[in-house]
Formats: structure tokens, sequence, C-alpha cells
């Protein structure tokens, strides 16, 4: 007999109590073993192959993009944060996007309308590096991969005021 679907979940009314069970567990922090997917399975009261085929019904059916680790930047020496904002033409989005985002410097990486015609920029990068110098560094090999890197301006970050992963279930 299949579980009663829970309608208020996320506005989808698309999970089982099961399924709510195996999200709450992988919106916490990945267990740190060498079978973290059993794992989830021992807290959400499943076995891990339910586990493993939810998650990829989840990616396949385009909720999710990827599934794994994250981490955190400042405890491995990367303690420089600087938004990167800059003017792409809609026309040359996608191919600045695919330049951005394949950097392994660059963490997000955005485009946005232009909101007035003194702040023009379209694309939003967000650079980690150990030092100022090294993330201007990353914007001088941006700039060296493709003109549309022209125009830009670097936000620095001052103080981190939240950083906590949105809880759904």
């Amino acid at each position: 007999m299949e579980e009663e679907k829970y309608p208020e979940r996320a506005g989808s009314g698309m999970f089982t109590e099961m399924q709510a069970r195996i999200l709450r567990a992988v919106q916490a922090d990945m267990p740190q073993s060498l079978t973290p997917y059993a794992d989830i399975a021992a807290i959400a009261g499943t076995d891990e192959d339910s586990v493993i085929r939810f998650l990829r019904e989840l990616k396949e059916k385009g909720f999710i993009r990827r599934f794994g680790a994250s981490i955190r930047h400042q405890r491995v020496g990367y303690a420089y944060n600087i938004m990167v904002v800059w003017k792409v033409d809609e026309a040359r989005k996608d191919e600045a996007g695919r330049i951005a985002a394949a950097h392994p410097s660059v963490s997000h990486c955005y485009f946005r309308p232009a909101i007035a015609q003194d702040w023009p920029y379209t694309l939003y990068t967000m650079i980690h590096g150990r030092s100022r110098a090294e993330c201007a560094a990353v914007i001088a090999s941006l700039q060296e991969r493709s003109s549309v890197f022209a125009e830009y301006r670097a936000l620095e970050s001052l103080k981190e005021l939240k950083k906590v992963s949105p809880v759904y279930f």
C-alpha cells in the first residue's frame, strides 16, 4: 500500500512521508563514513537502494542538479571572497556562464537582468581565494578567456552575516 502523500510538503504534493524523511536526512550534513547512503537510509528508516533511487529520480526530474559535499572554504584556507559582477550582453550570457562556471575558484554564477542604467551588470560570480591578489588573478584569468568579461565591478565581502543551508522539511 502506498504511503499517504503530504500536499503541504514543499508545496508540491509529490513526496510520501518516507521521501520526506529521506529529504530531512540529506539536507543535514552528509555522514562522514564509507557508507553515507546506508547511514541516511538508517536515519530515514529505509534501505540504501531506496535512498539512491529516490535521489536519482529527483535529479532526473530536475528537482536537484547534483548531490554532493560542500566544502567550507574558510576552513581550508580560502578566506577571501569577492562578488564580481560583469556587464554581459544577453546574447553572450551562455558563453559567459559556461566559462565562469567552469573556473574552479568560482562557486556561484548567476545571470540576472540589468536593473538600472547605472547598474548594467548582469552576470554575478562569487570568487573565493586565499588573498585579494589571488582573486584578482581569477578575474584576469576570466578576462583572458573571453572578451565578454571586459566590464566588471568587484564587490568585496566585508562580513558574513548568514551562511546556512535552507531547510525544507
